[in-house]
This record gives C-alpha cells, structure tokens and sequence, in this order.
C-alpha cells in the first residue's frame, strides 16, 4: 500500500518557443497538459492500475512561466474513493541558471483507476506513513476547500 510520499513526482519542462501564447509566457493549455500527465503518474504509482483523468476540481493560474525558464510540475495523491485518486498539483517557474523558483499555478485533479477494459476498478487506501505525509495529506485537504 502506497504512503503519500510513494506518489510524489517532481518533474521539468522547459518552455520552449512552441510552448508559448502571443505574450512569450507558457501557453495555460500546455501547463494544464504537463500537471494531468505528471498528475496521472502520482495516481498511478498509487493505484498500480492505469488512471485517466475524472475531473480537475479547480486551476488557479496566478502567474506566468516565461519563454526559456523552466516549469517544474510537483504532484502527489492526497485521498481516495472506492475507485478515484485525488491528486495535489503545483507549478513553479524555475530560472535555469540561479534555481530561483515562484509558484505559477495549482490544481486538484481526480483520476479514476481503470482495468485493461477501461472500466473502473477498486484501488488500496492511501496509507500516512509519516507526519510528512500527514502535513501534505492536510495541506491538500486545506487547499481543496478553499
């Protein structure tokens, strides 16, 4: 049974210039499409079943990712149903050269574990193995209800 920290991924993209709106900034579509793919694979790596995306419960984008920095994706399952993963997502722009990092957007993704028939099938609880993945679990919680 996989704790909250088993799910946590980090990942990069560097936006490049077909990554970009008119304004030279990550286009929203783009940053959506890395937080369900980095998303899918906290849910995943929980479940151990493929997951497809449910519903994205809220995408709160408070500050572009310019051309040429670096979007880092951070993901983690925070909560599950009978056959849903709830799932935390946060992007940052990072400057390559300094590591300077400031969070550009967040969102709360649900995935559904699916069997090769593409049917909803059961996933294990999430487990709190640690306080670490306690504060994370609350954090989640806190910032879904908001």
């Amino acid at each position: 049974m996989a704790t909250v920290s088993d799910t946590y991924i980090e990942n990069r993209e560097r936006v490049q210039p077909d990554d970009v709106n008119n304004y030279g900034t990550a286009h929203g579509g783009n940053v959506a499409k890395w937080m369900d793919e980095v998303g899918a694979m906290s849910a995943m790596r929980h479940a151990g079943e493929t997951c497809v995306t449910a519903r994205i419960n809220r995408l709160d984008f408070d500050r572009p990712v310019p051309r040429g920095d670096i979007c880092v994706i951070e993901s983690y399952a925070y909560a599950t149903g009978r056959t849903s993963v709830r799932v935390r997502l946060r992007a940052y722009r990072e400057a390559p050269r300094t590591g300077e990092r400031e969070q550009t957007t967040e969102s709360y993704f649900v995935f559904v574990a699916v069997d090769d028939d593409m049917r909803p099938t059961e996933v294990p609880e999430l487990t709190l193995g640690s306080d670490r993945c306690r504060e994370l679990r609350d954090e989640a919680l806190d910032g879904e209800n908001e």
